[in-house]
């Protein structure tokens, strides 16, 4: 609906007013467990009053950096206050201002190349390529001579580096996307990532990275896909110097390649590019680089705003007096993708993306704050912005946290709960990796929820929430979600095909709040054994994760 000063203040009144009405019973075969537990029966009616407010209409889809994102917080912050809990976003507030950069292509940019004939020739916009947008530049423009290094692999527990023997200092690099599928599935998802291949590029001198396709990346997600999208806002934080935070800044992307566009700058290159292509797809995709006969130019233009947003973060301290300094994050992010779409209905209200999760994370609020034994580490409740955009709230909060960083103990990630059916049992996502998974294990026991292996291993889901960024800061995380049984598997496969980052994400879909109050206890639960545990949580021994990121 469109936005009105009288919608604006019906809203700001019923954020000073809602309160939740702790009445229903947990679950149908769980009530009187939960009965039994000491000061926390969490609340069906709660769930449904949380996710009212934050998935209507009136929040326009709570987008980073909108009006209707600063009344959700503004709400949440409201939430807190009625619950006392301390105030822990700096200067006495709530609200952790987050300053981000929203940058778009402004062109269709340009990619020319010249031969080591000396013939020229350039590449076709939308169907060679798709220029990058720059957070930093409004216009860049590079020149240098080309080197391809295979994946961009750097990965000395496998004894692999793609860079080994090639010359890039001051070139542009060309890589393939993605990673070999013999790697694990997390792993694959790490080196994966462009940000981790543009960095290893940069600490090599790189000045430009070019992403090209494997043949099985290519039909994962066709070239195609990206054209009509790509004038897309992207985001980044800026740091205390206020500039775009980048990770591997001096060798920026420049620009996406199609099979096509990587063929005309593999011409008269010295291995041919179907024997390049072949060899990728093998298990351990060990395909050796090598310079490109071939000088490019890219050109660039970039449209820049600076936007702001904010982290919502409380702290319920804890009781022990060495303890106290340690804390578990409770995590979670509020915002969704706004307005827009194609049909009447453009507003993305994000109801299960996640009103369902910062929903949950109130009522594990409530539980601490009621319970008659208070935890002894302190727990952060942190809601966070423009997770949409690529977790950048939670990145912002991991590399500039209002805690002490070095107490920052673990977290528990709450995104996109599908509350649609009765669930029997919870996937943790990473439990198994550090001492998190005896405990996620023992608190779903006290609860009767089954906890069950990942079922998408495929999606390496571990590397896709909020989480990751604590991960990345060497902080043992869990991420959880209902469970495939019970008809699990199908509502939330349903879910995805028919309503994920879509409008009808909304509260007519019929939500189960009986199941919301059930997760909130779940989770409440692990929370609360990390709190009260004796030992910090590690990772553990010869863990991937572990070992790249835990001696931060």
């Amino acid at each position: 609906m469109p936005f009105s000063r009288r919608a604006a203040l019906a809203g700001v009144a019923l954020l000073l007013t809602v309160q939740p009405v702790f009445a229903a019973p947990v679950s149908r075969a769980t009530a009187a467990k939960a009965a039994a537990k000491p000061g926390f029966t969490p609340s069906a009616d709660a769930i449904r009053a949380h996710m009212s407010f934050l998935a209507d209409d009136l929040l326009e889809g709570r987008e980073a950096g909108t009006r209707g994102y600063d009344i959700a917080a503004n709400y949440v912050a409201s939430q807190y206050a009625l619950m006392h809990v301390k105030p822990a976003g700096g200067n006495g507030s709530y609200l952790q201002p987050v300053p981000l950069t929203a940058y778009r292509n402004a062109s269709q940019g340009g990619v020319s190349f010249t031969g080591a004939d000396g013939k020229s020739g350039a590449l076709v916009f939308a169907e060679d390529y798709l220029p990058s947008a720059q957070a930093r530049q409004a216009e860049l423009s590079v020149t240098a001579p080309l080197v391809f290094v295979g994946y961009g692999i750097s990965a000395p527990e496998r004894g692999r580096d793609d860079y080994a023997g090639l010359d890039i200092k001051g070139k542009i690099v060309v890589l393939m996307g993605g990673a070999p599928s013999g790697f694990q599935t997390e792993e694959r998802a790490h080196y994966g990532n462009a940000n981790v291949k543009r960095a290893e590029a940069a600490k090599r001198g790189a000045i430009g990275v070019l992403i090209m396709p494997t043949t099985g990346g290519e039909k994962r997600r066709p070239f195609q896909r990206g054209v009509a999208n790509f004038q897309e806002w992207r985001m980044t934080w800026r740091d205390a110097q206020d500039v775009p935070y980048v990770r591997g800044a001096s060798a920026p992307s420049l620009a996406n390649l199609s099979l096509a566009g990587a063929a005309k700058l593999f011409a008269g290159a010295p291995v041919a590019l179907d024997a390049v292509l072949a060899t990728a797809e093998t298990p351990e995709g060990l395909v050796k680089g090598f310079a490109l006969p071939i000088q490019a130019t890219v050109a660039l233009k970039t449209e820049i705003e600076k936007r702001q947003s904010s982290n919502v973060v409380g702290m319920i301290e804890g009781t022990d007096p060495t303890l106290k300094a340690q804390t578990i994050i409770l995590s979670a992010h509020l915002d969704h993708l706004g307005i827009h779409g194609e049909g009447a209905d453009k507003i993305n209200n994000g109801a299960l993306d996640n009103a369902s999760g910062v929903a949950t994370l109130l009522e594990v609020a409530r539980g601490f704050k009621e319970a008659r034994t208070k935890p002894k580490r302190s727990i952060v409740l942190l809601v966070v912005t423009a997770e949409e955009k690529g977790l950048i709230g939670s990145e912002y909060f991991a590399n500039n946290p209002t805690v002490p960083k070095a107490g920052i103990a673990a977290d528990v990630n709450l995104d996109m709960p599908v509350l649609l059916y009765d669930f029997q049992d919870v996937i943790a996502f990473g439990a198994n990796r550090s001492s998190i998974g005896p405990a996620v294990a023992r608190a779903a026991g006290r609860v009767g929820i089954g906890l069950s292996a990942d079922p998408l291993p495929e999606e390496g889901l571990f590397t896709r929430s909020d989480h990751y960024r604590f991960v990345e800061q060497g902080v043992p995380s869990v991420f959880l979600m209902t469970g495939f049984k019970n008809g699990g598997e199908k509502g939330f496969k349903e879910f995805l095909a028919t309503h994920y980052h879509k409008p009808n994400d909304d509260l007519s879909q019929p939500i189960d709040y009986v199941a919301g109050a059930r997760f909130a206890l779940v989770n409440y639960e692990i929370a609360r054994e990390l709190a009260d545990a004796p030992a910090r949580p590690t990772w553990n021994k010869g863990d991937f994760f572990g070992n790249l990121f835990g001696k931060k």
